[in-house]
């Protein structure tokens, strides 16, 4: 029999979060390396280096590796032989965990989870709860997977309960491209097949907590049904051109991961849920013997990564632009922001929509300017701001027509493709929408010289800021005639890929 002491779950727990937050598993440093090793679009191939450079200034700085620190997710295998030393029950002893990580004043992550979820939505302000499955087993140890899972690739879940003759592998085909580019590829699929719906989802989810092995089981050859299925969706994915960022290229999936479960003969349960590039879990066991010890990575794991804007990049100064200027963009440039732009998500849009409906005058004048999509973790020490990157641009993109036609706004800035009524949208009214790289945090708040809150301060980290960058670097996703890359880049990806294929056969 063990005896695990409560200080002992919550401090691993709240330790194993604090190191997920700014390292990346190594398996997955790897994984991003070789993609990019391999990659041949210049695009994909630039996303994926400020990706590494972000992931290995995170680990020196001890910061987050993405604004979203994400919803904790938490696996726990507790042995039927264990006795706890403690009054509180399992659940509370793990949010005790969570809050004290995600408040701990060396490293502030961003608290995201609302309570009343179909109401008023309020902010916990200390990120829990967390999501907790729990399961029984033999033995006299507790082991726990803990995970933080962004918005973004969460929001791309997917479940089908497809016919027991329908094909799996063109399930995900089908499915993958309506997904988008919200859940930052390169990343990893993790499928489950078979039990229930929800036994489906969860499976899919803690799959999702192993190691990127894919190209091992590719030289040893598969060994069952799964292990071919894995081989299979790996390269039907990555067949479709999706790339890094959805910007087109050779790598979307750095790993599948399948776990199935027995179901009954007239179902057949499939859930997809992706990991973003933010890929963060960690796995520790509890033996009596005290609180885990995570071994920090070595810094010489990560590769010798740089990053350099070409000669003819745009700079542009945010603070003189004009619509005459944008005009001349065009898609798939590079661009260099500088001066003053605005922030805005998903709140602060419905409010401004909600005062403008209402004739109420606005907090902040937007005619010429530009809004970043972003909902930034706070700053510590001498820093203007902490991580800073994109969230999930579709989301705004209901709000968009009225935005532009009614505010004069010029510019957005987010992350991943826009959708066919915002496109629409940015045509109508010559503006632009620009894309930041999702996943690269750290290494966007490094522009940001100084930060603002400027309206709406009780919405937290939803505010609307005003920050003042230097050479921010963003691409043109979409131009003001509605050209999208993320949709002529996959495309051109898929037919390239297709015609190699074509001329190996």
């Amino acid at each position: 029999m063990s005896i695990i002491k409560e200080d002992d779950l919550i401090d691993s727990v709240a330790d194993a979060l604090q190191f997920i937050s700014y390292y990346h598993p190594i398996d997955f440093v790897k994984g991003v390396h070789d993609a990019y090793e391999r990659e041949e679009s210049q695009a994909a191939k630039d996303a994926m280096a400020q990706i590494l450079i972000n992931s290995r200034m995170c680990a020196e700085g001890k910061r987050p590796i993405c604004q979203d620190t994400g919803i904790v997710t938490v696996f726990v295998k507790v042995g039927m032989n264990v006795q706890w030393e403690s009054t509180k029950s399992v659940t509370d002893m793990i949010n005790e965990g969570v809050r004290r990580a995600y408040l701990h004043p060396d490293n502030v992550l961003r608290a995201s989870i609302l309570d009343d979820p179909a109401g008023a939505r309020k902010n916990t302000k200390d990120n829990t709860p967390a999501v907790i499955h729990m399961e029984i087993v033999p033995g006299d140890t507790v082991e726990v997977h803990v995970a933080a899972k962004g918005g973004g690739s969460e929001n791309k879940s997917k479940l089908a309960m497809l016919n027991p003759s329908d094909s799996i592998v063109e399930w995900v085909k089908k499915t993958v491209p309506t997904m988008g580019a919200g859940w930052c590829p390169p990343g990893m699929l993790g499928i489950g097949i078979g039990g229930t719906a929800e036994k489906a989802m969860v499976m899919a989810k803690e799959s999702l907590m192993e190691p990127i092995d894919i190209h091992e089981l590719k030289e040893r050859g598969p060994q069952n049904k799964v292990e071919e299925l894995r081989l299979e969706i790996f390269d039907a994915v990555n067949n479709l051109g999706i790339g890094a960022q959805g910007l087109g290229g050779l790598t979307t999936v750095l790993d599948v991961k399948i776990m199935d479960y027995p179901t009954h003969a007239a179902s057949l349960p499939v859930a997809m849920i992706p990991n973003c590039a933010a890929t963060r879990h960690a796995h520790f066991v509890l033996d009596g013997t005290g609180a885990a010890d995570l071994t920090p990575p070595s810094l010489d794991d990560w590769p010798d990564i740089t990053w350099e804007v070409g000669e003819s990049v745009r700079r542009v100064n945010l603070d003189e632009i004009t619509p005459e200027e944008v005009q001349k963009w065009q898609p798939g440039e590079t661009v260099l922001l500088n001066g003053k732009m605005l922030t805005g998500r998903d709140a602060a849009h419905k409010k401004m929509i909600e005062m403008m409906a209402n004739g109420e005058e606005l907090p902040v004048d937007l005619k010429g300017r530009f809004i970043y999509y972003v909902g930034p973790v706070d700053p510590i020490k001498d820093e203007a701001v902490g991580p800073a990157g994109p969230t999930t641009s579709t989301r705004m993109d209901k709000f968009t027509h009225t935005m532009l036609e009614k505010t004069g706004l010029l510019g957005m800035i987010g992350k991943a493709e826009r959708g066919p009524v915002a496109i629409e949208a940015i045509k109508e009214f010559g503006a632009v929408y620009l894309m930041a790289v999702g996943g690269a945090a750290y290494l966007v708040s490094k522009a940001i010289k100084k930060a603002d809150v400027v309206a709406f301060p009780e919405l937290g980290m939803e505010a609307i800021y005003e920050f003042d960058v230097v050479d921010m670097p963003v691409t043109v996703a979409v131009d003001s005639k509605g050209t999208s890359v993320h949709l002529t880049g996959p495309a051109e990806w898929k037919a390239r890929i297709e015609a190699q294929t074509i001329e190996i056969k």
